[in-house]
């Protein structure tokens, strides 16, 4: 390992950054929410504090969202800034950009949360809990602990550095969408969402899909009278479950161990409004999974085509509505042979003696928006996605470190530091 990359390495302060996370874990910064925001800013304080160059911006939603490709958003939003940071000097575009979200999910039954408390950000030995501190504010302050390293280091780079916070990944996408549409840009990026130790270099897509199953109302005590919509909606389901089945026949070998890379699943079910009268109307919602390469367009064509066929008179007569609202994720991948790949595993080598093995994950995220804006990007960064969005969300602190350590030596060799 050359000097400069050691000092670099050395230049990391590992308490340091565990009291970050703890620090930013505290902060309830859920999707769409004041504190997403809030989160942004304090993030564009620091990295301004590590020497960079930072660009923060409110984001234009009306214009965003009338623009080709807009993926769609889920949850109320009055506003929205991005933050990106760059190292002074050095020619050209970043040679690497760093990505993460700010946002999180909500945190669903407080009850089943050790502590009663999502954002208590609480330690015990190597691991620590809360929401968040998984998916993927681990990921996020590695990104900042990179350069941290960097400036304290007192380096220089032929070629700079860039790192991209960003808003509302959870629901769609809008701010790596609107980090692009800036102008924002880089020859390779890294999103250290959860890998587990590995390195997804594809994503499959998910798109939001909502179910309208009518029923005929009438008194529950005649209820030969109507038609319940739950009843109806039960040969619609058993339908989604068999397209689910066919749609994961001969998945890509990147798949490896995954026995469900395309879930089909409904996340939400509302019907009646009154205990003794025959629903009228079943709303349903959930996520379809779209395949590698898949034209979403294709996904959803098939999807269609599978509810509508259901062999039910009263669906015949009564065809089930189906919408698209919400988060749109198509699929993405990191072009095949791209030297990214290899450059990353070098990186994790030389740090933690591991050789990660590639694989695809079956959750959309931001890398379908950066591989279509033409930037080769892959995720590598610490947790275990499993433990994403649950009341038992938690990281390795020293998953952590490793990761922060792979990624600061990545940047040192992709922008030539000196």
């Amino acid at each position: 390992m050359h000097d400069v990359e050691a000092r670099v390495l050395d230049a990391i302060d590992a308490p340091e950054t565990v009291n970050l996370l703890a620090e930013t874990v505290k902060v309830p910064s859920v999707t769409g929410t004041d504190a997403e925001s809030e989160l942004q800013h304090r993030f564009a304080r620091l990295l301004t504090e590590a020497g960079m160059d930072v660009d923060v911006w409110k984001l234009d939603l009306p214009d965003l969202t009338s623009r080709p490709g807009f993926p769609g958003t889920e949850a109320p939003r009055s506003e929205g800034y991005g933050v990106v940071a760059v190292t002074s000097g050095g020619e050209g575009p970043p040679a690497l950009a760093l990505q993460g979200h700010v946002d999180v999910v909500p945190t669903g039954d407080l009850a089943k949360w050790a502590g009663s408390d999502p954002f208590a950000a609480r330690i015990t030995g190597d691991v620590l809990h809360g929401r968040g501190a998984c998916d993927m504010k681990a990921g996020l302050v590695a990104n900042l602990a990179v350069a941290r390293a960097v400036h304290r280091a007192g380096i220089r780079l032929a070629r700079p550095l860039a790192v991209h916070c960003v808003i509302s990944e959870e629901d769609g996408g809008l701010g790596a969408f609107a980090t692009l549409a800036r102008g924002h840009t880089a020859e390779a990026a890294v999103i250290s969402e959860p890998t587990s130790g590995a390195i997804i270099t594809a994503n499959a897509g998910a798109l939001t899909f909502r179910l309208e199953i009518a029923g005929r109302a009438a008194h529950g005590a005649t209820r030969n009278e109507g038609v319940n919509a739950i009843e109806a909606f039960w040969p619609v389901f058993a339908a989604i479950r068999r397209l689910e089945a066919e749609r994961n026949r001969d998945v890509p070998e990147l798949f490896a161990g995954n026995a469900l890379p395309y879930p089909i699943e409904v996340g939400t079910v509302r019907a009646g409004d009154w205990a003794s009268t025959v629903p009228d109307l079943l709303v349903a919602e959930g996520r379809l999974g779209v395949r590698l390469d898949e034209d979403p367009a294709r996904a959803r064509a098939a999807f269609e085509e599978a509810v509508a066929d259901v062999a039910d008179p009263w669906l015949r007569a009564n065809p089930p509505v189906v919408t698209w609202p919400g988060g749109q994720f198509a699929s993405g991948r990191l072009p095949a042979g791209h030297e990214l790949l290899t450059q990353v595993r070098d990186a994790v080598a030389a740090t933690t003696g591991a050789t990660p093995a590639e694989t695809a994950a079956p959750y959309g995220s931001d890398l379908r928006l950066y591989t279509a804006g033409g930037i080769p990007t892959l995720h590598y960064g610490p947790g275990d996605v499993r433990f994403a969005h649950a009341p038992r969300e938690q990281v390795r602190l020293s998953e952590l470190r490793d990761v922060t350590r792979a990624l600061a030596l990545l940047a040192v060799r992709r922008c030539a530091a000196y």
